[in-house]
């Protein structure tokens, strides 16, 4: 009688629940996985809300934690699915108790994670989570991502990328009949965001042949609207709510440049590898969090203010009230980019 064997693909499970730029990057880790084994199943754990950036996504599989509706009893569901998957590994991305406690029992050959996750002291294997400063070597968030799989893959990390299906190119194929760019204006954080009337001044020094399209979310319609209104001109046009992310990536790839502040979309424009000029106020590039698409530009403040960066994350207000690393920037800083990109 002829025995059959049937050899189970190995499982890796990657978590990554924090907001939409850090799936983003987290993303990397799963171009890394596949490349070194391509038959393996990845799992990817992110909140409701994010499971857009990965459709159709061609290796990944998408698990979703719903916290709305009873965050602990739905970490209770997924702990027992993610025992049952008998994962080979799982690689924890996010520094928060609740995935320390997923990642701990899920019952993994290997658990690895970062230190700062309450925890880490459970998991097979904790790495240090380390943030380089301006004084320092950039260590880029690919990077420290990447140092929870180099043992077993390799020291290069692997570049993010978001994956655009044929409808998503589709559904902007009219607005790339001409020449534009892009601008997402906006951010949750009040000193991360290139201030509205800065953005219009930029807007009308940009060429009259060139269209504006201005992308976001449904909450940054009002911005937006203000925006196109006080800019005076009819190729400004307003996207926010139009497009989910693909398709907002799927046009920020097409375009001769995206403007950006450090938020999600700078991201979305790495993961496509689309053109880019990110402009920083409060933070800083240093923090790891900067553009990695092959036509990159950087902008900020000439000026060696003291009071910056205010903190590793934005903020609701200016500190000091003057906004001086957002208001210093000039014009002719982002218009230059544009230029030596054509």
């Amino acid at each position: 009688m002829l025995a059959v064997i049937v050899i189970m693909a190995d499982k890796y499970l990657i978590i990554q629940t924090a907001f939409i730029g850090d799936v983003v990057l987290a993303t990397g880790i799963a171009e890394k996985l596949h490349q070194y084994f391509p038959e393996a199943q990845i799992d990817f754990l992110l909140r409701k809300g994010n499971e857009g950036l990965l459709k159709d996504h061609p290796f990944i599989h998408t698990i979703i934690w719903d916290k709305k509706g009873g965050k602990y009893k739905n970490l209770y569901k997924l702990h027992l699915e993610n025992r049952k998957q008998q994962y080979k590994k799982v690689i924890n991305l996010q520094r928060f108790a609740s995935t320390g406690l997923l990642t701990a029992f899920s019952n993994a050959d290997e658990t690895v994670g970062f230190s700062k996750n309450p925890f880490s002291w459970l998991f097979s294997r904790k790495i240090k989570h380390v943030f380089s400063t301006k004084n320092e070597a950039i260590i880029h968030e690919i990077d420290r991502n990447h140092s929870l799989i180099k043992h077993f893959t390799d020291d290069t990390a692997a570049k993010p990328k978001l994956y655009p299906s044929p409808l998503d190119y589709d559904a902007v194929k009219k607005y790339v009949t001409v020449p534009f760019i892009c601008i997402a204006p906006s951010s949750v954080w009040f000193t991360k965001q290139y201030p509205q009337g800065k953005w219009i001044s930029f807007i009308q020094k940009i060429p009259d042949n060139c269209t504006v399209y201005l992308l976001g979310a449904n909450s940054d319609i009002g911005l937006c609207d203000a925006i196109q209104n006080q800019c005076n001109r009819s190729k400004v046009i307003n996207l926010c709510g139009a497009l989910n992310f693909l398709q907002s990536s799927a046009l920020m790839q097409q375009a001769g440049m995206n403007y950006v502040n450090d938020s999600a979309p700078l991201h979305f424009a790495s993961a496509v590898n689309a053109p880019v000029t990110a402009v920083y106020c409060s933070t800083i590039p240093a923090f790891g969090y900067g553009p990695l698409s092959t036509v990159s530009y950087i902008v900020e403040t000439k000026e060696n203010l003291t009071c910056r960066p205010c903190g590793i994350h934005g903020r609701k207000h200016c500190p000091l009230k003057h906004f001086n690393c957002a208001n210093k920037i000039e014009d002719r800083q982002l218009l230059d980019a544009l230029k030596d990109a054509e």
